[in-house]
């Protein structure tokens, strides 16, 4: 009988990096439907203006450099890093805001280093971190769930105030982003941050309108979590991820977030609140997963995770943001060199 054996890396499903690329692309497809459902058509036009200006920036930048464009675009990581990013965007943010941000991540990130394999930053991150910091105002623009808005919008409503600033109706940005109480509606991690700094208390700070009783439910942002959970999920039973980085980062949320909820009740988030608020669940399966910025070794992803989990809470509570996970990602890239140095397994037939 004879038996062939194919080259290291022993790869027991086959998969070429478009299929893998795809694959996550649906996986985020649950996540994005109960986004648009609850948010509106916005997160859709974000992220077609997105895969847009990577593609073309992606193409631009291959036939500068001589390559197979064809080749580099077919493998869908422009098209992923955009995706990622344009869910990330506030749904009516202005649209040179996506623009701008796809450009730096593709180009700058991504090109620059090198291209696909050699980028040492999360491409989709670093584009999101560097609009947050240059446009801080336009970043949090996030708007109230469609059944609580005081001024609804449909899909030529998104388009226009994307476009121009406001909708069909003659609606500014700010005036979707009213609730039906007449008050702008802040994301659970704002609402929290800014009553701890007006002096309430957090036990006091749930009892504010946007959380209602049940967690947010009504307000969207439970049902997105547990969305991209699932799509997670999908990924880790087609062994498209490993477990190592997203079960470690949960896990960093879970035991800082209770160790300093033990320590000062009043004054940090509960465990349920940092997991089910912002972007822990989303980042933990599709951003803190990327196979390129990340650590290589079985240890070393443990321990990349368990520090993004645990700077994503830190940054939560203390820092000068209400969501972290973009810069406890970026924080950790620049780490990961120093990580897989002293993770690397033994060599086979070495003492040390």
């Amino acid at each position: 009988m004879q038996f062939s054996l194919s080259s290291s890396p022993h790869n027991r499903v086959r998969r070429d990096t478009g299929q893998v690329m795809r694959m996550v692309c649906y996986a985020c497809i649950p996540g994005v439907i109960a986004q648009t459902y609850f948010f509106g058509w916005g997160t859709i036009i974000q992220i077609a203006l997105a895969m847009f200006t990577a593609v073309v920036t992606e193409s631009a930048i291959l036939e500068l450099r001589k390559k197979n464009v064809s080749r580099g675009i077919r493998d869908y990581s422009a098209i992923l890093t955009a995706l990622l990013l344009g869910i990330c965007l506030p749904p009516l943010a202005p649209w040179w805001l996506v623009v701008i941000g796809t450009f730096f991540s593709i180009a700058i990130v991504k090109q620059l280093y090198g291209g696909l394999g050699f980028n040492m930053f999360n491409p989709a991150m670093i584009g999101y971190v560097v609009l947050l910091i240059s446009f801080p105002i336009a970043m949090s623009a996030w708007i109230p769930v469609q059944s609580m808005a005081q001024s609804p919008y449909d899909f030529i409503d998104a388009l226009s105030t994307i476009f121009t600033g406001y909708s069909q109706s003659g609606y500014s940005l700010a005036q979707l982003q009213l609730g039906i109480d007449g008050i702008t509606q802040a994301t659970p991690l704002d609402a929290v941050r800014t009553g701890l700094l007006s002096g309430l208390t957090y036990s006091e700070t749930l009892n504010a309108n946007i959380f209602s009783s049940d967690w947010g439910w009504s307000y969207g942002w439970s049902p997105v979590a547990l969305a991209y959970l699932l799509g997670g999920l999908f990924l880790l039973g087609n062994k498209v991820i490993n477990w190592h980085m997203p079960i470690s980062t949960l896990a960093g949320v879970v035991f800082t977030a209770g160790f300093l909820n033990i320590l000062s009740p009043d004054q940090t988030g509960s465990i349920t609140f940092h997991l089910m608020s912002g972007a822990v669940l989303f980042g933990a399966f599709f951003i803190v997963t990327d196979p390129v910025s990340g650590s290589t070794t079985d240890k070393g992803r443990v321990i990349f995770g368990l520090m993004i989990g645990f700077l994503t809470v830190i940054i939560r509570t203390y820092g000068g943001y209400p969501d972290a996970i973009a810069f406890a990602v970026v924080i950790m890239n620049i780490a990961v060199p120093l990580i897989d140095y002293y993770t690397q397994p033994r060599t086979y037939g070495h003492k040390s």
